[in-house]
């Protein structure tokens, strides 16, 4: 057994799984056979309380869990502006996007596109998401996860990896979306749990904030940077990380299902709210710990040290070094919780995806017992596809939180900009769509290609500068061409037919749904939120 954890701790973790084994056996029972709306959408029965916890723990993954704590570890507290962005562009979901899909009634995201533009956009947000999964979450999820199981509990790297594969992929099948966001809440509540208490026992360890403040840099817990770093400059983050988290947070079929499955767009919009305010803890209940683990070191008698580069294990450090058992035992349930609500997050999404949106349109006649198989199937192609990545990571520069990021700027633009000015205007059209997803999408794969396979000293200058900038301005740069080409192609060429998409834009909407117009205290919540926001910046100015 290992010494790290004692027999209170497996008692812990053991009863997590015994809770996560009841959840998925209700979710069961709950279900209306082999439906498939009750299987990838929960039925459209989900209120908002459900839906902000999902929306939450389905983004928290193990590689937010460990890479945020290495960022703060490192000195990217910066980092934190990505959480903290994400609870504005939450308000936007809430406001914005909201209505015109609960007006589309579609289940999938890719579906929208075709309400909007035509069957090739559906067809091309389709794989391409499917692709997105497997290069910016199963792996990561997956890589990050066993690491830290390795760490805690001296698991093998692959043998955690693929245990915990076959747990979440088993009650992902069995349950279907409902065993997926219950068991999100329940995730969440461990999570956030098991994070403040290695923040408490952190700080206590260290001194309290003013010893951890002092032993770290003056820039240490900064949340901008100068224009020239070479990082996370601050023009960047605020004009190049809103599209990263438009295309994650609005147009994302893993996030955005939970939307569609919300009881009405009253819940639909609490729900986003609800996690926008979450979104507000992971500054200190993530990337704190890794500050504190940093200070930890800075000592004569340090009580652990980082093995060169070694950040990202920041957090499991802590926790071995800082919590009382039965904690500990908490701590490792909430990193399985961090991995596998996000896997079985993707996991469903990405069934959904190829099932409805692909398989579907194979076979139109598709009976609802043989879609509820396929997706079932599908998940385990996910699952290999996903390990088959894991081993080009070290080819990406960066931690594993920047890494993240940096695949999602050569993805998130043209996405980003075809849905944003597809509901802004009526005038675009599918044309304009087509040519705006294609050159963003040739572009992007040039400069992963590039930094993945080619020693960027050995490249023209031009090349040089393209491989070599920022990937926040870099995802600036490719949102404003995208959209430059989807507004010329689309008044270049024939108007798109308004009766057809008169619902879904902005000036046409002649579709009414109740509680479209949001309640006072609603609109009062997103106000707070946005003061919430305004004040960290000040305060970790």
């Amino acid at each position: 057994m290992n010494e790290i954890l004692d027999n209170l701790d497996y008692t812990v973790i053991g009863g997590y799984f015994l809770i996560i084994f009841a959840i998925t056996y209700w979710s069961y029972k709950k279900r209306d056979g082999e439906n498939s709306s009750d299987y990838f959408l929960g039925g459209k029965s989900l209120g908002w309380f459900v839906i902000g916890a999902s929306l939450f723990a389905s983004n928290i993954g193990s590689e937010h869990l460990i890479g945020l704590a290495g960022q703060g570890a490192s000195g990217d507290f910066v980092a934190g502006q990505f959480e903290l962005l994400a609870s504005l562009i939450l308000i936007l979901l809430a406001w914005f996007f909201v209505p015109f899909y609960m007006k589309s009634g579609v289940h999938t995201m890719p579906e929208f596109l075709e309400r909007r533009y035509d069957k090739w956009a559906r067809g091309y947000l389709s794989w391409v998401s499917i692709a997105a999964y497997i290069l910016t979450k199963v792996s990561f999820i997956i890589f990050a996860g066993s690491i830290a199981l390795e760490a805690f509990i001296g698991i093998d790297f692959w043998a955690s990896a693929v245990a915990l594969l076959i747990f979440t992929g088993l009650y992902t099948v069995i349950g279907g979306l409902r065993a997926v966001v219950y068991t999100d809440l329940m995730q969440t509540i461990v999570l956030i749990v098991g994070c403040i208490a290695v923040t408490w026992f952190g700080l206590d360890a260290v001194g309290g904030w003013g010893e951890m403040v002092s032993r770290v840099s003056t820039n240490h817990l900064d949340l901008w940077r100068p224009l020239s770093d070479p990082d996370f400059p601050w023009l960047g983050i605020l004009l190049g990380a809103p599209i990263l988290g438009i295309w994650y947070w609005c147009t994302d079929q893993v996030i955005v299902q939970r939307v569609l499955a919300a009881k009405g767009i009253d819940d639909a919009r609490k729900g986003s709210i609800m996690a926008g305010y979450l979104k507000l803890l992971p500054l200190f209940i993530f990337i704190v710990p890794g500050v504190v683990a940093f200070a930890l070191t800075q000592s004569p008698e340090p009580m652990f040290t980082f093995k060169e580069g070694g950040y990202d294990a920041a957090l499991p450090l802590l926790t071995m070094h800082v919590l009382p058992h039965g904690l500990k035992g908490i701590m490792v349930a909430s990193v399985m919780a961090a991995l596998m609500s996000s896997l079985s997050s993707v996991f469903n999404s990405c069934s959904t995806l190829f099932t409805l949106d692909i398989y579907k349109k194979w076979y139109p006649s598709a009976e609802e017992g043989q879609l509820v198989f396929v997706g079932r199937i599908f998940t385990l192609v996910l699952v290999g596809l996903g390990m088959a990545w894991i081993p080009l990571f070290k080819l990406i520069d960066g931690g594993l939180f920047q890494k993240l990021q940096s695949i999602q700027a050569y993805i998130s633009p043209p996405i980003a900009a075809v849905f944003l000015f597809g509901i802004m205007s009526r005038r675009l059209n599918a044309k304009g769509a087509k040519y705006a997803l294609l050159v963003g999408a040739a572009i992007g794969a040039m400069r992963l290609a590039l930094e993945v396979g080619v020693n960027p000293e050995s490249l023209p200058s031009l090349l040089q500068v393209f491989v070599g900038m920022n990937f926040l301005y870099f995802a600036l740069v490719l949102f404003i061409i995208c959209s430059l080409v989807l507004i010329a192609v689309s008044r270049a060429s024939e108007k798109p037919d308004l009766d057809k998409i008169s619902a879904i834009t902005v000036g046409g909407s002649t579709v009414q749904i109740e509680g479209e117009a949001g309640s006072l205290s609603l609109k009062i919540a997103s106000a707070l939120l946005v003061v919430c926001v305004i004040i960290l910046w000040i305060v970790f100015r």
